[in-house]
């Protein structure tokens, strides 16, 4: 990208919660943190005094199938920032372990005061049950609070190696040089073999999970099985779900929040992994509101899987949606995640122009069979963080009265 003066690096790791047993569980997320705790070159605040020194941005993240390790800075800085953020993500020394502990039960605490946040982690359970894509990706206390090093350098050497990790990089940046820079600080064997993840679940059966806590709102959330990461139909659910629920002019946000003004929050989304996915939708709303927001939901589920969508619809959802695209490729750090997430997960790399053909080519039978197969509100789960587990499951009749009757 000619037309910046940064980059975007980032070191991506195939591991994350879903690779964990449920011993483990949080440890690929833990180990994120603790990559920023020091080496035998760099203390942790040398690292921290190293990114601000060069005016660097540098954070990272773990999802259920990935783990990135990433800095944006000016594009003269290349060689010092690819020198420390590889020696972090490689040799990590594990100081300051029981610190970095305190800080992640402290941020798991949090995690569980956000209900918002918790109940998509509740709908994944409700979803996936006790395969490892249906716990939480910042894991438990208790294993946090037990886990031993040995176990920690056990699990990063095993998953950290050359065979699983993309380096990718976006921006004012010369690819010879990325490519002499990870010679020279990855010395990892490219042909390590690494443990497949479990397969996702071939079928689920749709279920009710609740978690009590005392809130002002119900949380809520509807989902069930969508579809794999490289699966050609995922432009196509991209505009499906912009029509549902993932705009301001989608059937959710008008027919709840701006007609009927139930809900604050509302949208629908997506997720997809290597051999599956998931699909959802979210609103959180007063107890006196939970009925009559999810039979206005319902509403929109069964016409939408039934009926499909209009060509006004099509039409707008697929020019929203390149708009979205073509803005978010004008990001040094959007391309770098695109570039590392592509790749490590073997999904074709597409340029610009393709991702919007792509998008144009999508007709109304394309939305028209998605939404009849994954948004048949019969094979939707639900979930809900609130007070009463009784007052949710009787809102559940116009959603499927099968869950709603289900002990």
């Amino acid at each position: 990208m000619e037309s910046v003066r940064s980059i975007a690096l980032g070191l991506w790791m195939r591991t994350g919660s879903r690779d964990e047993s449920p011993a483990q569980a949080g440890l690929s997320h833990f180990l994120e943190h603790l990559l920023f705790k020091g080496t035998d070159r760099f203390s942790s605040r040398e690292i921290d005094e190293t990114f601000d020194s060069i005016g660097a941005e540098v954070n990272a993240g773990t999802s259920k199938e990935t783990t990135t390790v990433y800095s944006r800075f000016l594009d003269r800085h290349l060689d010092r920032a690819f020198d420390v953020l590889s020696d972090m993500v490689l040799r990590s020394t594990y100081p300051d372990i029981d610190s970095e502990r305190q800080v992640v039960i402290e941020e798991i605490a949090m995690y569980e005061d956000e209900p918002q946040d918790k109940v998509h982690d509740v709908l994944s359970t409700a979803i996936f049950g006790d395969h490892p894509l249906g716990r939480p990706i910042i894991g438990r206390a208790d294993v946090v609070s037990s886990v031993s090093v040995p176990e920690i350098e056990a699990y990063h050497d095993e998953r950290y190696v050359g065979s699983n990790i993309v380096i990718a990089a976006a921006g004012n940046i010369d690819h010879g040089r990325l490519i002499d820079l990870a010679q020279q600080h990855v010395a990892c064997d490219p042909t390590s073999d690494v443990a497949p993840s479990d397969p996702a679940p071939a079928t689920t059966t749709p279920r009710v999970c609740f978690h009590e806590k005392e809130t002002e709102q119900y949380h809520l959330c509807l989902g069930g099985p969508g579809i794999a990461r490289g699966d050609d139909r995922r432009f196509a659910l991209r505009v499906l779900d912009t029509i549902l629920g993932g705009s301001t002019s989608s059937r959710l946000f008008q027919e709840v929040r701006e007609k009927r003004g139930l809900a604050y929050a509302v949208y629908s989304y997506s997720s997809q992994f290597v051999d599956g996915g998931h699909i959802g939708l979210y609103v959180g709303t007063r107890p006196d509101n939970v009925t009559q927001a999810l039979d206005v939901i319902a509403t929109e589920l069964h016409k939408v899987s039934a009926d499909g969508v209009t060509s006004a619809e099509l039409e707008r959802a697929r020019e929203n949606l390149k708009g979205r695209t073509t803005l978010a490729m004008e990001s040094t750090l959007a391309r770098m995640n695109r570039l590392g997430s592509s790749i490590l997960m073997g999904v074709p790399l597409l340029t610009l122009d393709e991702v919007l053909a792509k998008i144009d080519a999508v007709t109304l039978d394309d939305v028209g069979a998605l939404a009849a197969e994954l948004y048949d509100p019969s094979r939707l789960s639900a979930a809900a963080v609130g007070a009463n587990e009784d007052s949710f499951r009787a809102a559940l009749e116009p959603v499927n009265p099968t869950l709603a009757a289900a002990a």
